[in-house]
């Protein structure tokens, strides 16, 4: 063996030429992305343990204090809940499909789905944005009791604990009359929500944060069917976001 060709290779017999995206303590691309699916999966397993202590204070105050999370439950827009489903549900998608297209070296493919990806997460976050707007127009806050703004009780031409009159025709204003028979102890309602929602919310900016990244390296050319793992691995932490807000929509939007 020449000079040349000794110092292409180590002590190992391994070349020193060989592809940049293949990190030197791997042997191959398949030990690396057998190795980074088996880091993503573990990853995933300590964030399925996080969301689940929250979900254990969830049902424990609902148990405690059902007739607040039946109140508190009014005050979310469910229509606006399931447009967020949809979209996360179609962002799942999108990002199933951008795994796919580096699999099969669809660039164009690859770029368009993770920017529909990103696409849904940003719509995603700005109906929260309008939802929680809302609340904290309405004087719903974590941490302490209901105490709504003075728009809301004049337009509603209510006093909080005082059952509004009925008008002539018998009928009573619901939101005056929600108003009017608030708990005292709603914020533990809108703790919890804030705390699940919020979270979640941050989980997403992490995923678009990610797949910025991901859209970066995919327009300069990173990834083909030997290469995917950051693609396929970031899909699968976005499938979990989806995941948690599946249970999270039920769970405060729909049940009564």
């Amino acid at each position: 063996m020449d000079a040349a060709a000794h110092e292409s290779h180590d002590a190992h017999g391994h070349d020193h030429h060989h592809d940049p995206r293949l990190a030197h303590h791997f042997e191959d691309h398949q030990h690396q992305f057998d190795t980074g699916k088996l880091g993503i999966w573990l990853f995933l397993g300590q964030e399925l343990l996080f969301f689940g202590g929250l979900f254990c204070a969830y049902s424990i105050y609902r148990g405690l204090h059902p007739e607040v999370f039946e109140e508190g439950a009014k005050f979310l827009n469910t229509n606006l809940g399931a447009v967020n489903t949809v979209v996360l549900l179609f962002s799942s998608l999108t990002a199933a499909w951008s795994v796919r297209a580096a699999q099969l070296n669809n660039k164009k493919g690859l770029i368009l789905a993770i920017v529909l990806t990103i696409g849904c997460a940003f719509g995603f976050l700005g109906i929260k944005y309008v939802e929680y707007s809302h609340k904290l127009h309405e004087g719903v806050f974590w941490g302490q009791s209901f105490h709504p703004t003075r728009e809301i009780l004049e337009e509603a031409h209510v006093t909080p604990g005082v059952v509004p009159m009925p008008a002539e025709d018998g009928s009573v204003d619901p939101k005056a009359e929600k108003i009017a028979m608030l708990k005292p102890n709603l914020h533990t309602f809108f703790s919890i929500y804030f705390m699940m929602t919020g979270l979640h919310g941050i989980h997403v900016i992490a995923g678009i944060l990610v797949y910025l990244w991901i859209l970066r390296r995919a327009i300069r050319g990173d990834f083909n069917s030997e290469y995917y793992g950051p693609v396929d691995f970031t899909a699968l932490y976005w499938h979990l976001v989806d995941l948690v807000w599946i249970y999270l929509f039920p769970l405060l939007y729909l049940i009564h």
